[in-house]
C-alpha cells in the first residue's frame, strides 16, 4: 500500500508521461494486463488512457487492472489512470 507521500511524489514523476495503452470496448482482457505487466517491469510507472466506447466504469478498469497486474493505482483523473508497480530488475523510482 502506497502512502499519501508516495502518492504525491508519483503523481509529479507520471507529470509528463504520456498514456502507452488504451482500454476500448472490449475492456480489460488477459492479454492487455499481461503486455501492462511487462511493461511497468520496464518502466515502473505508466499512464492507461480509457477511450469513450468503453462500456465499463473506469473504477472497474483500475481496480481489473490492479487485480490483473499487481500493481498499485496511484490516480484516476479523467479518463486517465496511473499505475505503480516497484520492478525486480529494473529499479529507477525510489520512493520518499
Amino acid at each position: 500500500m502506497l502512502t499519501g507521500r508516495q502518492k504525491r511524489f508519483l503523481r509529479s514523476e507520471a507529470h509528463q508521461l504520456k498514456p502507452i495503452f488504451q482500454v476500448g470496448k472490449t475492456g480489460v482482457n488477459e492479454n492487455m494486463t499481461t503486455q501492462i505487466s511487462e511493461a511497468l517491469e520496464k518502466r515502473e510507472l505508466i499512464k492507461v488512457s480509457i477511450l469513450q466506447n468503453c462500456m465499463e466504469d473506469k473504477f472497474q478498469v483500475a481496480e481489473a487492472l490492479e487485480d490483473g497486474t499487481g500493481a498499485h493505482v496511484v490516480q484516476i483523473i479523467g479518463n486517465t489512470i496511473i499505475l505503480y508497480k516497484e520492478s525486480m530488475t529494473n529499479q529507477e523510482i525510489e520512493l520518499p
